[in-house]
């Protein structure tokens, strides 16, 4: 039988005494060991229930559980067996790379030495820096010096809060390679990013909007659950083309997407690349390209959205 290492059941948190929704009666259960995703725009609620589960923030109704402990009970505990890496750099930065870490490591009564083996890997891009005050390091060094302090104590479970928002892709491409490694540790990650990209990175992942779960599945999972075939659409004036679109009773939903405009129809029976072909050239469009394409899961997550509003 799994193991469940973090378990939400009816989460509930509001704030401005209760007129702010922020999280929606979230169950959700991320296994031992598991590499799990909170995917979701800014608003969703996913640094509320980090703040949760951390015992920074009580929530306003429902019960969790982190590594087997209560979050209200047993709140001494779990704050022993959890790391947290906020989305906001937070550590001294006035303190070099070394002073920060001996000093997380002294706040949970053990040393560098003693856990050296759980955060060589990463030490190791930063130490010949280790003289560095905090607060003059890059992004990617900032981002690898607060995952090593949110490490030190050889945590039960990993809490990350969008840990790659505002660094450049190169860094963001190093930190996932450096999680998949802690993974094979044992370690249970729990990691939120807005970044569609990444959700596929993790091997199952919630999706959130305005504090709700709108599924929870792996990412091949959402994605084969797309239920129509999706198109991909451009002409010389995409935003005309939108618009055109968009008034058709036949086009269930029409969205930017990139250089494209992605597609769905209410009916399969047609052929969608041929009828959309031909309804923007009757419309005067000229240069137009149609071709059907596999959904992604920010297409998925698109769909869900409008499907909840």
């Amino acid at each position: 039988m799994e193991k469940i290492a973090v378990s939400l059941n009816h989460i509930t948190k509001t704030y401005d005494k209760g007129k702010v929704l922020a999280v929606d009666d979230v169950s959700l259960q991320v296994k031992q060991g598991e590499l799990f995703g909170l995917i979701g725009p800014d608003g969703a609620g996913k640094t509320s229930i980090f703040r949760i589960l951390t015992t920074l923030l009580l929530a306003n109704g429902g019960t969790a559980n982190v590594a087997g402990y209560d979050l209200v009970k047993d709140f001494r505990e779990i704050r022993n067996r959890v790391g947290y890496m906020p989305g906001k750099f937070s550590l001294y930065q006035d303190l070099t790379i070394q002073e920060n870490l001996d000093f997380f490591a002294n706040v949970f009564g053990t040393s560098m030495a003693q856990n050296y083996e759980l955060i060589q890997d990463i030490y190791d891009q930063i130490k010949p820096f280790k003289d560095r005050r905090a607060g003059k390091l890059s992004g990617g060094m900032k981002q690898k010096l607060a995952l090593c302090c949110a490490l030190i104590h050889k945590p039960e479970v990993l809490l990350l809060d969008e840990p790659t928002t505002g660094v450049d892709v190169v860094s963001r491409k190093e930190f996932w390679d450096m999680l998949k490694r802690l993974k094979q540790q044992g370690i249970t990650i729990l990691v939120s990013t807005p970044y569609m990209d990444e959700a596929k990175l993790c091997e199952r992942i919630a999706l959130m909007q305005q504090g709700r779960l709108m599924s929870v599945n792996t990412p091949d999972n959402i994605v084969k659950d797309f239920p129509a075939k999706l198109y991909a659409v451009k002409s010389k004036n995409v935003y005309a083309l939108l618009i055109d679109l968009r008034q058709l009773a036949e086009v269930q939903s029409c969205y930017a997407f990139g250089e494209f405009l992605h597609v769905t129809l209410k009916s399969d029976k047609v052929d969608g690349e041929d009828w959309l072909r031909h309804v923007a050239e009757r419309k005067g469009h000229e240069q137009v390209l149609v071709k059907l394409i596999e959904p992604s899961i920010e297409d998925s997550f698109i769909r869900l959205m409008n499907e909840e509003e």
